[in-house]
């Protein structure tokens, strides 16, 4: 049945929030109204579907706003502090905004008698399957401030890496930018104003020159269309992303692309190695934990070739076996998950091939962009001069006709 999250008016004008499970938005408002409320918005508590999974464990508040909620109440739950009044002190210490809210409708839900999990379950944009089901571990072992404190770990984690990728792209994004409008600027502007020079003179013009030029006039005649063409091309993309074959080929061009695709696939497995581990060091059973896995690494490829590898070990096999199959995951994996799996320490090996994958990662992202800079600079010079180049053969020339 589906569940709504209501904002409503009490018979003595107090404001109450919460959620219910209706037949229908129209049930729902019928069954406020019979509580004696009078509702001001009425919402279904799965609007807008499960998180983005490149948020990994966090919607739109970020994941480091997610990362410190986890470790303040891991801090308070191993504090032996109740965890409805955890969550309350979590709420009010919080600053206006979507967390301080979703903190709000959960406190009300563990009133009410909810598991953690289940409170969390009903807010999808922040908490996604992956961090509600090691909650619920958690919580059936007994040791929720253990696993709170290893979801917070590995946000962090996560955080700083997404913290690198962005710091190293940074600077050749603006070199492409600057870059980009330096020469728009001198095709549209500098050009045009300079070709006047060579319009009385009757004498032939260098090919780097007359190509610039016949550039020029394009961009200045019809930007239009360059305009419309890119706009087309985002809206037919848009359209085009929303079908699951066209994201498949998608996922599988990434990872075939030659730089791109080895860094890709590094970040992909190493994603896999600790989410895994973590469910399984959080007590979830082997298979749910593939499911859920499968649901976080965002890869399409990946993800059918999980599923598969689920079902697999629904049918009796084992996890190494399943992966040494397919040709997406490296024998390094393949064996690390063996040698886990015959001492009993699958987490902990998950664990280490999860740092491996992640330290090649960044070493390949940090040569990657210490090599990008200065080729970004040297394209930026060579397009530069080219244009200097176009413009003064022809007074050159002219200046020896003089001559």
């Amino acid at each position: 049945m589906p569940t709504f999250r209501y904002s409503a008016y009490t018979a003595e004008g107090r404001e109450t929030t919460g959620t219910l499970e209706a037949e229908s938005i129209k049930e729902a408002r019928r069954r406020l109204k019979r509580d004696g409320l009078f509702p001001r918005e009425l919402s279904p508590a799965d609007e807008g579907g499960a998180a983005p999974a490149r948020r990994l464990f966090g919607g739109r508040t970020g994941l480091g706003e997610i990362a410190l909620l986890t470790r303040r109440l891991a801090t308070l739950v191993g504090s032996q502090v109740p965890l409805f009044e955890a969550v309350a002190t979590l709420g009010e210490q919080e600053g206006p905004g979507e967390l301080k809210r979703a903190l709000g409708r959960i406190k009300e839900r563990l009133a009410e008698g909810a598991s953690l999990a289940r409170a969390l379950s009903l807010e999808p944009r922040l908490f996604s399957e992956s961090y509600v089901a090691m909650v619920a571990a958690g919580e059936a072992s007994g040791s929720l401030d253990t696993v709170l404190e290893r979801l917070a770990l590995f946000l962090e984690e996560q955080r700083a890496i997404r913290s690198k990728v962005t710091a190293s792209l940074a600077y050749p994004i603006l070199m492409v930018v600057v870059g980009g409008g330096v020469m728009l600027f001198l095709l549209t502007f500098v050009i045009p104003r300079i070709v006047t020079i060579f319009e009385d003179n009757r004498a032939a013009l260098p090919f780097i020159t007359i190509a610039l030029i016949k550039t020029s006039d394009f961009l200045r005649h019809y930007w239009w269309a360059l305009l419309g063409l890119a706009g087309g091309t985002v809206v037919l993309y848009r359209r085009s992303i929303t079908t699951e074959g066209f994201r498949l080929r998608r996922d599988r061009w990434l990872l075939r692309l030659p730089v791109v695709g080895g860094l890709l696939r590094h970040l992909i497995l190493s994603r896999f190695a600790k989410v895994l581990g973590l469910l399984l060091a959080s007590g979830v059973p082997v298979i749910r934990a593939l499911e859920i896995t499968a649901q976080v690494v965002v890869n399409r490829v990946y993800r059918g070739s999980l599923h598969a590898i689920a079902a697999e070990l629904a049918e009796g096999g084992n996890l190494s076996g399943a992966l040494r199959k397919g040709t997406l995951f490296p024998p390094l994996l393949v064996h690390m998950v063996a040698v886990g799996e015959k001492g009993g320490e699958l987490e902990e090996m998950l664990a280490k091939a999860g740092t491996a994958f992640e330290r090649e990662f960044d070493t390949a992202v940090s040569g990657l962009m210490a090599l990008l800079e200065p080729l970004l600079v040297l394209a930026m010079g060579l397009a530069v001069g080219l244009v200097v180049l176009a413009v003064l053969l022809p007074i050159f020339e002219l200046n020896q006709l003089v001559r």
